[in-house]
């Protein structure tokens, strides 16, 4: 990985790249169980009448924030036909963060009372209410814990999802997704904030559930395809470097989320 490391916020490393990001979103709000939740919204304006739209969520880490997960990620500007959601999380405890003083997502279900399930629960309903949304391409991506809550939307929404991008995360012991999903997943092999061990096991978890378990097949630089029998496939971008969000990992996710319809 070439590129010089710029701190975007707590829940971002970025090697840094320019990103173009020239889109402005708007924040949108939602009262979910009485609580404020917000999110930054990038949609196409105007929509054409009848046309239908990809839409993607994006989970930022623990510390980070919608704003600087829509600079790191920016599949708003790679992907303009698609309606992009950064939402926002809140303080969360974590075994780094005890005393959750910065903002977060659950990695289990049951967790916070799922107030971050019932939050997309909530947004997904309002994004079907309000745009054209293509019900056979909604997408999750998620970097560290975003990743992670990627893992568990496939485990406890894995009906919706088409297919899941994630960079740095992992598959909880506690989650078990049933519904076979096209999975990609990016991780460092010096990563210690989130052992790339662990990430290997969630690897080999969704190659199982994806009927994936054949020899993989290389598909350009740090990458390898395994094919699936219920063509859903699992793909890893394996890098060498540590808990970082490398600059290709957005166009490897919006080509991965292109080439994947929910089965």
């Amino acid at each position: 990985m070439n590129g010089r490391v710029r701190l975007l916020s707590a829940g971002f490393i970025l090697i840094a790249s320019a990103c173009g990001c020239a889109a402005q979103g708007t924040v949108q709000s939602w009262n979910v169980s009485g609580v404020k939740r917000e999110a930054l919204v990038f949609e196409l304006r105007p929509f054409a009448a009848g046309e239908r739209h990809p839409l993607v969520f994006a989970w930022h880490g623990h510390g980070g924030n919608m704003n600087a997960a829509s600079q790191a990620m920016h599949i708003q500007t790679l992907w303009p036909e698609a309606i992009v959601v950064y939402p926002q999380g809140l303080p969360t405890p974590t075994v780094v963060d005890p005393q959750g003083l910065r903002a977060g997502w659950q990695d289990e279900a049951g967790q916070q009372g799922d107030r971050d399930l019932k939050f997309f629960d909530a947004m997904l309903a309002s994004f079907e209410q309000k745009f054209s949304v293509d019900e056979a391409r909604i997408y999750s991506t998620g970097f560290s814990n975003g990743g992670i809550f990627s893992y568990l939307l496939w485990a406890e929404r894995g009906k919706i999802l088409a297919a899941i991008g994630e960079c740095a995360g992992r598959l909880f012991p506690s989650e078990h997704p049933t519904e076979p999903r096209a999975v990609l997943a990016i991780a460092g092999q010096a990563d210690t904030t989130d052992p790339f061990p662990l990430q290997q096991q969630s690897i080999e978890k969704a190659r199982q559930i994806n009927n994936a378990t054949g020899p993989g097949q290389p598909c350009g630089q740090m990458c390898t395809l395994y094919t699936s029998t219920t063509h859903t496939p699992v793909v890893t971008r394996i890098h060498p470097g540590g808990h970082v969000y490398p600059p290709w990992a957005p166009m490897s996710i919006v080509e991965f989320f292109k080439n994947h319809k929910r089965p």
